[in-house]
């Protein structure tokens, strides 16, 4: 079957997917930047490989293409204003990182305090689909912070907990 697929009605279609939320960190020569993701996923344990997936004209996926790492700061429910923030949905004059709290592990790219659980990569492999780049990365360094807090999750283009 060799029929044109509808992006609309696939992007609809998808919205059927809960995901997590995250933000997505990259350095390169001083520069930082960040953007919100819920293309994220584990892929192995050994080595222990990440993936995101990242719109190849944003400033995130250039800084990680250059800088080679990219660190990863998992969500908790307390933090849709910062998911909004860096998904460039408000707050769009402010710089992203303005008044955030970060660290750093091993790789540069900051990491945001306050999050449930936190992956510092450097990248392995990347391709291109589409307008995508897909990065892998090994996971050099993690931490986790959840507390019993509750993951952000994301469904139908609205923010999400859940429900015990």
């Amino acid at each position: 079957m060799n029929h044109k697929i509808n992006a609309e009605l696939l992007k609809e279609t998808m919205r059927s997917w809960i995901t997590g939320v995250a933000i997505v960190t990259g350095n390169h020569q001083g520069q930082v930047h960040g953007m919100t993701a819920n293309s994220f996923n584990s892929i192995a344990l050994t080595p222990p490989t990440v993936l995101v997936a990242l719109n190849q004209h944003t400033r995130t996926q250039h800084l990680v293409k250059e800088g080679g790492a990219f660190a990863v700061t998992i969500l908790d429910t307390t933090q849709v204003a910062l998911a909004k923030r860096f998904a460039g949905q408000i707050e769009t004059e402010q710089p992203r990182f303005e008044g955030v709290e970060t660290f750093e592990m091993i790789t540069g790219a900051p990491l945001i305090k306050g999050g449930l659980a936190f992956l510092d990569c450097k990248v392995v492999n990347s391709f291109d689909v589409g307008g995508t780049t897909v990065f892998l990365g090994e996971v050099l360094d993690f931490k986790k912070d959840a507390d019993g807090r509750d993951p952000l999750l994301y469904f139908n283009r609205k923010w999400r907990k859940l429900v015990k």
